[in-house]
């Protein structure tokens, strides 16, 4: 017998968001970590909200729906706010009900000042590494630090000179003709972005072209493949090894450690700051620079150093992670601040999926 194609509707219907989200979902475990650290921030959100006045959205909202918004590659707050519209699953993660109104687009521009204000992204991290921490995820001896390109929300045309002429030239007719640069020197010293004047013009090698953007560093315990750190700078050629001797600056204890790192680190002066922090070096030997490695075989000839080497590379699974879903391949974001806050949520991110899956550190289909 063929079925009706109507639809009739209920007058009533008594359902509830959690009948709709299945027990093994991975959502679910992430929300029981999600939501244990920010309850522990809630000193720090009173802080930021006045007493008295209108309500406003809850920040613990805000935090879970920037979350789904990485989690989810929605690339946009105004496709967040129409997924939260009709999305049963992202409702229930935000802890909206089904009948509640969804807040305007503009709220996330709003408070995005205020999270970065308050640094309530760096405060929701270390809340995550805390958890982490406590059950006896993190090393506290051995890290692997590295860095990758995070191309700028700005053209080429953008990069003009400092002292307002124009050097551009069109290379033919149309509104948005290709500019010619041949024959002219362009650098960070003389030009600069007018779209985003942080932005500097930076090329990762020899072989690759130079494209305006910042440089994301991270810095990795060994154990667990946990990012414990992570910044964004100016992009340039000590930006990698200044941001990995600020990190190792964080790490606490005093006790030998050890740090992973590729050919790029492999300078006399990093490997001496290292000493300097009882940390030893385990950089991957550049014979080709000028002088030789900084390291011989007296770092070399441990097994350790062979672990770190291969231990290092775990990093690329954050960076991959994060630019083919996390989108920071090309922020959308502009501004240094705006651009390390952006970073840092997706490395945050990245951690909570990690440490999701390992049975140990939360439990399997938990509900709320």
């Amino acid at each position: 017998m063929r079925g009706s194609d109507g639809m009739q509707e209920a007058l009533f219907t008594m359902s509830r968001l959690e009948d709709f989200v299945p027990s093994d979902h991975p959502l679910r475990s992430i929300q029981v970590l999600v939501n244990e650290a920010l309850a522990r921030l809630n000193g720090l959100f009173n802080e930021i909200y006045a007493d008295t006045g209108r309500a406003s959205i809850a920040p613990e909202k805000l935090m879970r729906a920037l979350l789904l918004q990485v989690f989810y590659s929605v690339r946009s707050e105004r496709q967040l706010v129409e997924q939260l519209r009709y999305n049963l699953l992202f409702r229930w993660f935000v802890g909206l009900a089904i009948d509640d109104a969804v807040w305007d687009h503009s709220v996330f521009s709003k408070n995005r000042d205020r999270l970065l204000e308050h640094a309530v992204v760096e405060a929701f991290f270390t809340e995550i590494m805390r958890l982490a921490d406590a059950k006896g995820l993190l090393s506290k001896e051995h890290f692997s630090v590295d860095g990758t390109l995070i191309q700028a929300w700005a053209s080429h045309k953008s990069f003009r000179p400092k002292d307002g002429s124009d050097d551009q030239t069109p290379s033919g007719p149309g509104r948005n003709a290709q500019a010619d640069w041949k024959g002219k020197p362009r650098s960070n010293d003389t030009h600069e972005s007018s779209t985003d004047p942080d932005a500097r013009l930076f090329r990762k090698s020899f072989n690759t072209a130079s494209i305006l953007c910042y440089q994301g560093h991270v810095l990795m315990e060994n154990r667990s493949g946990l990012v414990v750190g992570a910044v964004v700078t100016h992009a340039d050629g000590r930006g990698e090894r200044a941001a990995a001797l600020a990190m190792l600056d964080t790490v606490p204890g005093k006790q030998p450690k050890s740090l992973g790192a590729d050919k790029a680190y492999d300078t006399q002066d990093f490997v001496a700051a290292c000493r300097d922090r009882n940390v030893t070096a385990h950089v991957a030997s550049n014979h080709t620079r000028r002088g030789g490695s900084a390291i011989d075989a007296r770092t070399t000839r441990h097994i350790g150093y062979a672990l770190s080497q291969t231990i290092r590379k775990r990093i690329e699974e954050h960076f991959g992670w994060g630019k083919t879903v996390g989108r920071i391949r090309q922020t959308v974001y502009r501004g240094l601040r705006r651009v390390d806050q952006h970073f840092k949520l997706t490395m945050t991110a990245s951690n909570i999926l990690r440490i999701a899956r390992m049975p140990c550190a939360a439990p399997h289909g938990a509900a709320i």
